[in-house]
């Protein structure tokens, strides 16, 4: 069996996914290359800064003291390496799915790959990806055949970034290849790095997994977010409905209505598969497109809500408005795709006076036309609205609830004897 000290592994892509991976892959005791073509994002992991918050400064320090890790933007540097990890972004341009990165990133390789040498996807995509796009273009470009001259693999990546219980090691990892002989590589690899493997029939199956958990979670937030609306319509309190259903032991699964969702998988990952079936099958998935416009319209539906909050004004032209909560979840700096900017934009161009206070998202990530303040007694007291978009653990509700003159909780955490609204 192979020695993790004498495998070579190449991390591509040193974001929210490769990054942490890359410093478990090193723990193990494999060398690794931590390659990306952000030459800032390259140097500051060289000085031993890191920019995730699941891993620490120290994390980054003690990797390079080990001399296992090397963080470069030189395809060179990816010379001889036994196993190579694709760990890149997948966005959406124009509603259809931009693999341009995963191109660039196989085209890196190429030239470096050798006979019995593994190369595995863990970007999200649409099934085939993997056995098509990546074996082909690899195949074209060396000559060398996936399955019979290197292996070839998919393991959806499950990083949940700000996760206080489940991380990269204890969560079960999905791992699939183009025959077995790239199964039995791909998942030896990661048995190496994480507790549990789910070995799944093919890279299509393993692909398919990956949006399967996404479109769950995107179609269940979308109906209670409908619900939410409908409810406040009727006059029932939604969330005492949640709460009470949540006491079911079996056949119901929590989900709690917001302001929209965001990150790097809900927004595109539903539509990633929506987009193959029409592609492929010709073929509408109804439920990701209801779905989709639930959830993409609920910044919308805060603002009125916020307009009907208001009801002394006329509208909100030069309404002094303080949003709390940038990011796209709670306790996470990850302000990709966050339905709270879409929030903010909305209220500037209604011509709001927009404050947002967020101690975890960087400055120069906040939305433009915005002004960044802190949670104090003035600012809430002066504000005529304060809307709470993000939870994280380190807002003081109880100041927002003592001192805001008017508060619409998306989050349904503010509790006290003041104005205050529920989505």
């Amino acid at each position: 069996m192979r020695n993790p000290a004498d495998t070579l592994v190449a991390i591509l892509g040193q974001g929210y996914v490769g990054l942490p991976l890359a410093m478990r892959a090193v723990e193990m005791d494999f060398p690794v290359i931590g390659f990306d073509v952000d030459a800032s994002k390259v140097a500051g992991l060289r000085n031993g800064s890191s920019y995730v918050e699941d891993v620490s400064d120290e994390a980054i320090r003690e990797a390079i003291e080990t001399g296992r890790y090397h963080p470069t933007t030189s395809g060179a540097d990816l010379a001889d390496f036994d196993i190579a990890v694709i760990s890149v972004p997948t966005p959406l341009r124009d509603g259809k799915p931009d693999l341009s990165y995963i191109e660039n990133a196989v085209d890196e390789l190429c030239p470096h790959l050798r006979p019995n040498a593994t190369v595995i996807l863990e970007s999200t995509t649409y099934p085939g990806t993997t056995d098509e796009l990546v074996a082909g273009r690899i195949e074209e470009q060396t000559g060398l055949v996936a399955e019979v001259d290197f292996h070839l693999g998919y393991s959806p990546e499950r990083i949940d970034p700000g996760n206080p219980i489940w991380n990269l090691v204890n969560t079960p990892k999905v791992v699939a290849g183009v025959g077995p002989e790239s199964l039995r590589a791909v998942q030896w690899f990661y048995d190496q790095c994480v507790d549990k493997t789910v070995p799944v029939r093919s890279t299509r199956e393993a692909e398919m997994t990956k949006l399967l958990e996404n479109t769950f979670r995107h179609v269940n937030i979308a109906l209670v977010n409908e619900l939410a609306m409908f409810a406040h319509d009727l006059g029932v309190d939604i969330w005492e409905v949640i709460d009470a259903a949540a006491t079911k032991p079996f056949g119901f699964m929590k989900f709690t209505p917001g302001p929209g969702v965001g990150g790097h998988c809900l927004p595109v990952d539903p539509s990633y598969l929506s987009w193959a079936v029409e592609e492929r099958l010709g073929k509408t998935f109804r439920f990701v497109e209801l779905a989709n416009d639930v959830n993409n319209h609920m910044p919308d539906y805060v603002v009125r809500r916020l307009q009907a909050g208001l009801s002394a004004r006329q509208n909100l032209e030069g309404a002094d408005v303080v949003l709390v909560g940038m990011a796209y979840k709670p306790n996470t700096g990850d302000a990709r795709e966050s339905p709270s900017a879409d929030v903010a934009r909305r209220l500037i161009d209604l011509g709001a006076n927009v404050r947002v206070a967020d101690s975890w998202v960087d400055h120069d990530r906040l939305p433009a036309g915005t002004v960044e303040v802190d949670l104090t007694e003035d600012e809430l007291s002066s504000a005529e609205a304060v809307v709470v978009l993000v939870d994280h653990d380190d807002v003081d509700l109880d100041l927002i609830a003592e001192h805001a003159s008017y508060v619409l909780d998306c989050r349904s955490v503010v509790h006290g004897e003041g104005h205050i609204d529920t989505l």
